[in-house]
């Protein structure tokens, strides 16, 4: 082998990653998340094979900046969507809770995509006096059954505090209003948009002090074809760039008026 066939083969050698790497690259992700999980994620109800939200906004544009076409798909009940993604059915979760069981079939994309303030709310006239999760030992609250805490959380709520689940955040709110609980457990913009939504926004008072937050999650299938360093790579990066850009924030607080705007119509109703 001469000196240019010598060459010509470290040239091929020192750029065959990149090659490998190119071709490799994922040109469409399908993703799913839970459908009733708003201003975040819900079912679109002009289009109900879609998903609607911040998140599926966000990674939509994520999507594009990195030349990816992303179709944000209704995967069934929150259970059965990430069984779709366990699954390699679909590629991608918006909103994976992160659990231990969750690592043995997905692989969690770092920061968050958002995270969840759950704030306590009481009436304004309420003698509870909430500073600490210890001030609510003794009192009675009401949760959604569709809220998401952190494993921590739910551990803690179980052994340490006195809560209800209910069906949606319109019947805890109801309860608090007719005085059979002293508090909600509510994500602070389902909240919100609830309590306007109610006409009770005067009535109610928000503790600013988090008493969980909980991270909204991208996690990638084991057994997706797009599960390659490259895309989980440039997905941190992105996770990364979004909330020091203020898209994020814009985002949501796009999303949570046109939730509140559907809620608004006749035929709606509050979904958590």
């Amino acid at each position: 082998m001469d000196m240019r066939q010598m060459s010509r083969l470290l040239v091929g050698l020192v750029f065959l990653p990149l090659l490998s790497e190119a071709a490799g690259k994922c040109e469409r992700l399908t993703v799913t998340g839970s459908p009733d999980a708003p201003p975040y994620l819900w079912r679109d109800p002009g289009n109900p094979e879609h998903l609607m939200g911040a998140s599926a906004d966000l990674m939509q544009q994520a999507g594009q900046e990195l030349g990816i076409k992303v179709e944000v798909l209704y995967g069934g009940k929150r259970s059965q969507a990430q069984d779709e993604v366990r699954t390699g059915r679909m590629d991608m979760l918006l909103d994976a809770p992160l659990t231990v069981a969750g690592l043995s079939s997905l692989d969690y994309i770092h920061p968050p995509l958002v995270r969840n303030d759950y704030l306590v709310w009481t009436l304004k006239d309420s003698t509870l006096a909430y500073e600490t999760p210890a001030d609510l030992s003794g009192h009675v609250g009401a949760i959604s059954e569709k809220a998401r805490p952190t494993e921590a959380f739910d551990t803690f709520a179980r052994h340490q505090l006195t809560l209800k689940p209910q069906p949606g955040l319109t019947q805890a709110f109801q309860k608090l209003l007719l005085g059979q609980v002293d508090y909600v457990v509510a994500g602070r913009y389902a909240g919100m948009a609830t309590a306007q939504t109610l006409g009770i926004a005067d009535d109610v008072l928000a503790h600013s002090q988090p008493i969980d937050q909980p991270g909204l999650f991208l996690a990638i299938s084991h057994d997706s074809a797009c599960n390659e360093p490259w895309l989980r790579g440039q997905l941190a990066k992105k996770m990364t760039e979004l909330p020091a850009s203020g898209l994020t924030e814009a985002a949501v607080q796009r999303n949570l008026e046109r939730w509140k705007a559907q809620l608004q119509q006749p035929l709606s109703a509050p979904k958590q």
